[in-house]
């Protein structure tokens, strides 16, 4: 009956006018607020319970990737047993507008394969079916690269970026303090940025299947792809250190790399 409903819709959705059409968006949308609305109130509940010990995690020793690393390697990772970064705030408003922003930024993130969803239900009554059948798989897949790639940015990316800059010292006389607002903004972008870039080789293959690019395209132009990508690379990273640049290129890359094995020919 379900089946038999969403085809009925689909076939009334063939002689939809332009405000028809909306229409839907505009649910569409309202259905995506509410449930980000949702999931910023559980996130902005739960924050205070977490916060030291999610999102502050990298500024101390004690941080579970450090200790995993180090246990991992067999003590050929060693990290500093006392390292420990000072986070200060300069705003009378800080803590509040951080609390707003970080519940906001993880509801986005766990919310988003319903956006994704909610868009696809609004353009699948667009396409024939030889499409949907290709759509159908990348979207799973699509949901699971997207948390692999945030998991990579809050374990790897952002760690290693952070802890390289902050023990880098010019004189013994500096003392690093870092600024709240600045430390939640290079967090959330790094975590965000890492998500949707480990979307690139699921995308490929899509175009791929709609006979847009081919093996041979994305290997021909694989230098002018690395400058886009050296460019990119540049305009997502927090800072303007080369170690940055590289810490987000790199990953790029590599998915770049993957992108040409997974098209089709």
């Amino acid at each position: 009956m379900a089946e038999e409903k969403e085809e009925l819709e689909e076939m009334e959705g063939e002689g939809m006018s332009f405000w028809d059409h909306l229409e839907v968006l505009r649910w569409a949308l309202f259905r995506i607020a509410a449930v980000m609305l949702v999931a910023f109130a559980l996130w902005f509940w739960a924050m205070p319970h977490i916060f030291e010990s999610f999102v502050m995690g990298a500024t101390s020793s004690d941080f579970f990737v450090y200790r995993w690393l180090t246990e991992l390697s067999h003590g050929l990772i060693h990290f500093n047993d006392s390292f420990k970064v000072d986070i200060i705030n300069i705003e009378v408003t800080g803590p509040f507008m951080i609390h707003i922003k970080t519940s906001f930024y993880m509801a986005g993130i766990v919310t988003f394969p319903y956006i994704i969803y909610e868009l696809w239900r609004f353009i699948k009554p667009a396409l024939y079916a030889e499409e949907i059948k290709h759509v159908r798989p990348a979207f799973l897949g699509g949901t699971v690269m997207f948390f692999v790639g945030c998991a990579v940015g809050y374990m790897l990316v952002f760690p290693f970026t952070f802890r390289f800059l902050t023990e880098y010292n010019l004189s013994p006389s500096i003392t690093n303090q870092i600024n709240l607002s600045n430390y939640i903004g290079n967090f959330s972008m790094l975590i965000i940025v890492m998500g949707l870039v480990f979307e690139m080789p699921l995308l490929a293959w899509l175009l791929s299947c709609f006979g847009l690019i081919t093996k041979k395209f994305l290997r021909d132009y694989k230098k002018h792809a690395i400058v886009v990508l050296l460019v990119t690379a540049a305009i997502i990273t927090p800072s303007g250190d080369p170690f940055t640049l590289m810490t987000v290129f790199v990953p790029l890359y590599l998915l770049y790399e993957m992108s040409i094995w997974v098209v089709r020919k």
